[in-house]
């Protein structure tokens, strides 16, 4: 069913889409921690889950809306790094890349209480909120509760998660985006053509050293094994019908190696792991050579003190389970130390 060409082929696209998508995944890992994507996305994601990016509540610094933002990021449990000086969200220059709803709930409610660890006051304080939405939404939290903190806490965070949740999905959608265009460029650039990778493995497999690189470098240098390269272009510019159509085969083979690379690195190297077994998988070697030399050393290394009957009653087991192993592969054939 697997032909030798059929697999060579497969290992070559497959090990091809795994090197541009570790590739890819290296690059945009970079650029995200270069660029603090992660801490600005959360911050972002907050800022609208209480409402701080609505204009009528942004406009004054003194808002409920900052306030809560403002307290939660200069809180410890938020932002361990942080200084806790800041005085408006402007004012924040560390920014986490990732807040535990359980102390996200915790600073929260410590930022409402007029009056920290008085919880008590804490429906008072609820009803002190200016903003309608977060008012009702506390408010629901505090009376399903039945006014016990540890409820309203656990209510909070379960508030918070399915928030950054739809927060993570964004930026998951982003990155996405952002690694389509850098893998589609990383195609461009050694001219990463599918088609013409696969026309070139089916004509000649070259895939014999493949193996799963363990970094973006090394597989920047393993994929030049493959057929990658503007060397092999040629184009007649006096044909501009000839010229198009060559365009654009190129650019749809650069679509589908930056589209393939979307699956990530892990999903790639494990269907290249099972094509690589499948490959050096061969028939179960037998093993009657090895027996009978067993058998026949088992046969002359003898004591000379041993009886002769006694002895030849031992060799003829020793035929007899040596027969059995030549007839049944499933047989377990008795073990040196099992022997007389």
């Amino acid at each position: 069913m697997f032909s030798s060409t059929v697999l060579e082929v497969a290992i070559g696209l497959v090990f091809c889409f795994a090197s541009v998508a570790l590739i890819t995944s290296s690059i945009y890992e970079a650029i995200s921690s270069w660029l603090d994507l992660r801490s600005k996305t959360l911050f972002t994601g907050i800022k609208d889950l209480l409402n701080a990016n609505d204009p009528k509540n942004s406009d004054s610094k003194d808002s409920i809306n900052q306030k809560l933002v403002l307290g939660i990021y200069n809180n410890a449990l938020a932002s361990p790094l942080g200084k806790g000086e800041a005085t408006t969200i402007n004012d924040i220059k560390i920014k986490p890349s990732y807040i535990d709803s359980k102390h996200f709930a915790l600073a929260m409610i410590e930022t409402i209480q007029s009056i920290p660890g008085d919880f008590e006051r804490l429906g008072h304080d609820i009803d002190a909120v200016k903003d309608d939405q977060i008012r009702k939404l506390l408010k629901g939290i505090y009376e399903t509760s039945g006014g016990e903190i540890a409820k309203i806490h656990s209510n909070l965070a379960s508030w918070f998660d399915a928030g950054m949740d739809r927060v993570s999905g964004s930026y998951k959608r982003q990155s996405q985006l952002w690694c389509f265009v850098i893998a589609f460029l990383i195609s461009a650039l050694f001219n990463i053509d599918s088609f013409h990778l696969f026309s070139t493995l089916w004509q000649q497999p070259i895939v014999e050293q493949i193996s799963a690189p363990e970094n973006a470098s090394m597989a920047l240098d393993k994929i030049k094994l493959l057929p990658i390269g503007w060397s092999h272009i040629t184009i007649d510019w006096s044909h501009k019908t000839e010229l198009i159509v060559t365009v654009l085969t190129i650019s749809i083979g650069w679509l589908i190696t930056a589209s393939a690379s979307l699956f990530g690195g892990p999903f790639w190297f494990d269907i290249l792991k099972v094509l690589i077994n499948l490959r050096g998988t061969g028939v179960k070697p037998k093993q009657e050579a090895a027996t009978v030399a067993t058998v026949n050393t088992e046969k002359l290394i003898q004591p000379k003190t041993i009886d002769s009957e006694v002895l030849g009653l031992r060799n003829s087991i020793i035929d007899l389970h040596s027969a059995r192993n030549q007839k049944d592969e499933s047989y377990r054939p008795i073990q040196s130390e099992e022997r007389w």
